[in-house]
């Protein structure tokens, strides 16, 4: 066996390069971590929360992430399963510490995402040299997709017996998920669980007869291999000598996919380098698309109906880029729930792809017995002269991101380089002039009772009018707000402007209920609940004609909290509406733990009611459910008679959309209500 190279040993081992960017986000030790990687030579981003770890990480530039989840398990698996996609994406490593009593976990966190491990008690030395590793894990992954035919390179291990000590060959260090000290341990450990005792066997052979033998084994990640043992009888060192099988795929599957444009990380991304490469090429448009809470599918139904569920998101897009794309494009599985879409045709082409995957992802999907409906995120980037397959997948990876940090974005285009700022971060800017000015108006869109045709409440709704841009939505000026974060004074200015106007309401109007949206910023302010209440009697507003609404992705952080804020409201005399349901898998999560009135089904999910006999069956039972649990329902978004009729056949009570009217302002509400009396 060659002479092998301690694993352990910092003389032997490559330090990053100088001033090599890593990304660390521990909850509670973050400084001291900076300091132990400043000192091994990194170029540290360190953030002591996960909000917004995702843009950091790739605003930061670096290859590898550290995540402290000792001390914090729950937190740092979230953390995991939020960077695990992007840095998958991206060819990055995820080095993940943990506690002892936490080391059960690490599958876990594996499944999320994480490459690397290191489990405490360790000392800098060693989360050094894992950084180390996990830097060349990166490097490989991002900068050499291409594998090596016919490398000599051995893998193999060594047991000093004078020193007691296990030094690793480089190439079987680098294979190596990191996490455990070079030792006999530390190597059995990293067996799958049902060859570790062929592994001892195979030791006691060898100690007892001193003849050569050997066994097969999986490691996790690498696949099946076979180490070959030998004994010295005269030092007793032991050399493993390490042969990697191949397995031999299935031909019509690899034919199936190879001819359908499917592909793994590695085969997109030498798709990737063969296009930027040849000018001669048309340019080149990545989209990355990410499931939206595709986690809660594995935790409710196990991991057997998410892989099913992945399936048949593949099968949509795979079905929508080959109707659309053609052969000028690839469809590849990055890991999780990621998928990337890479095409060689013009930017209004893709967008155009995007928008129907996006539409196709939002549909329902059957699995595990139930329903779930997920939609999707999705990042596009067109390549720019000069880029190259990782600075390409950089910037979609940024512009999804961007797009998962939004209320209202469902797909984000990434800027080119010296491009003004997006539109969104424009508005950012003009947030508090608008406010300041009067630009934030209301306007009330009416709510139908289907069994009279009585118009008997109105949602309201923020408009912006934007001395350039003119009329903006609510989603659009939540979104600016986030970004100037000035999403708590964006609502308190708006609940104001709408208890002001409804207090002020003519008399026709006076028995109407007023429908008002609530954020999760709203939720999360300690003693929301007084202040609320407040406001609302400041206005002369009665509390028994208000409606709080409140969406799905402004309960998810903390459903406990929620529940005590809607119980005070509720208790103070106001009703609780959950609006936009049906956008999410987490919805009968809400039904069970929260205090409800209404079900404002979403508009997307209304109208499909006028769809496929599988549509109608959906919102049947969504409707049927929550008049079981004493609920009123409101269908969003109706816009024909067909729609109306089949979700009156259904026993929804209310309705609003565009077949009523459209948002109005009180002069032509007063006039609407006034006409329907007549």
């Amino acid at each position: 066996m060659t002479s092998p190279v301690a694993a352990n040993d910092p003389e032997t081992s490559q330090r990053p390069a100088a001033a090599s960017a890593l990304f660390v986000l521990s909850f509670r030790q973050r400084d001291e971590l900076a300091a132990l990687a400043t000192r091994g030579g990194w170029q540290v981003i360190a953030a002591r929360r996960a909000d917004g770890a995702e843009r950091r990480y790739l605003a930061s530039g670096a290859q590898v992430a550290v995540i402290d989840a000792r001390g914090a398990l729950g937190d740092g698996l979230a953390a995991v399963a939020a960077l695990g996609d992007v840095i998958a994406a991206n060819g990055g490593a995820l080095l993940v510490l943990v506690s002892r009593g936490d080391v059960g976990e690490i599958g876990t966190l594996y499944d999320a995402g994480a490459t690397h491990f290191l489990s405490s008690p360790h000392s800098e030395h060693e989360f050094i040299q894992t950084l180390r590793f996990a830097a060349r894990h990166a490097e490989r992954m991002a900068g050499d997709w291409h594998p090596k035919i016919g490398s000599t390179e051995p893998l193999g291990w060594r047991f000093d017996r004078q020193e007691r000590a296990v030094l690793l060959t480089p190439a079987f260090a680098d294979l190596l998920v990191a996490g455990e000290s070079p030792s006999a341990l530390g190597l059995l450990r990293q067996l799958a669980p049902a060859d570790r005792p062929i592994a001892l066997r195979a030791l006691r052979r060898l100690l007892e007869t001193g003849a050569a033998t050997a066994f097969a084994h999986d490691i996790a990640g690498l696949g099946r291999m076979v180490q070959h043992l030998t004994i010295d009888p005269e030092t007793g060192h032991i050399d493993a000598v390490i042969e990697r099988l191949t397995s031999i795929p299935d031909p019509a599957n690899v034919l199936r996919e190879a001819l359908s444009g499917v592909r793994d990380a590695a085969s997109a991304r030498r798709w990737l380098d063969r296009k930027l490469a040849d000018p001669s090429d048309p340019p080149v448009q990545v989209m990355l698309i990410a499931l939206n809470r595709f986690d809660i599918v594995n935790s409710a139904y196990g991991r057997s109906a998410g892989d099913a569920l992945l399936r048949t998101a593949q099968k949509r897009i795979d079905e929508i880029a080959a109707e659309l794309l053609g052969r000028a494009a690839i469809v590849a599985r990055l890991g999780g729930s990621e998928f990337l879409v890479a095409a060689a045709d013009s930017p209004a082409r893709v967008e155009l792809v995007a928008g129907r995957i996006a539409e196709a992802l939002s549909r329902p999907f059957v699995t595990g017995g139930a329903v779930a409906v997920l939609g999707c995120r999705i990042g596009i980037a067109p390549a720019d002269e000069g880029d190259t397959t990782g600075m390409l997948l950089r910037r979609a990876s940024e512009a999804l991101a961007e797009a998962k940090a939004s209320d209202s974005l469902t797909i984000q285009t990434a800027r080119r380089e010296g491009q003004e700022g997006a539109p969104i971060d424009m508005l950012a800017v003009d947030l508090r002039r608008a406010m300041d000015q009067g630009e934030i108006d209301i306007v009330f869109q009416p709510q139908v009772a289907i069994a009279t045709g009585d118009i008997t409440g109105v949602e309201a709704l923020a408009r912006w009018d934007h001395p350039v841009m003119g009329a903006l939505g609510a989603e659009t000026l939540f979104a600016a707000a986030d970004r100037a974060d000035l999403v708590i004074g964006l609502s308190d200015h708006i609940q104001r402007i709408v208890l002001a106007r409804a207090a002020g309401w003519p008399k026709n109007l006076s028995r109407l209920r007023l429908s008002l949206n609530l954020t999760a910023a709203d939720i999360a302010r300690p003693g929301f609940a007084d202040i609320f209440l407040d406001r609302v009697d400041s206005s002369g507003f009665p509390r028994s004609r208000l409606t709080v609404e409140i969406t799905e992705s402004g309960l998810i952080e903390d459903l406990g909290i929620a529940a005590m804020l809607l119980a005070s409201l509720r208790s103070a005399g106001c009703r609780v509406a959950i609006d936009d349901f049906g956008t999410g898998y987490s919805s009968l999560a809400y039904l069970k733990a929260l205090p409800l009135d209404y079900l404002k089904i979403d508009k997307k999910l209304a109208q499909d009611i006028a769809g496929s006999t599988r549509d109608r069956i959906v919102v049947r039972g969504v409707i049927d459910m929550a008049r079981s649990l004493g609920l009123a329902v409101i269908a969003e978004g109706v816009e024909t008679e067909e729609q109306l009729d089949l979700l009156a056949k259904e026993g929804c009570q209310y309705y609003q959309g565009f077949l009523c009217a459209e948002p109005l302002d009180v002069a032509a509400l007063e006039a609407l209500v006034a006409k329907q009396g007549k």
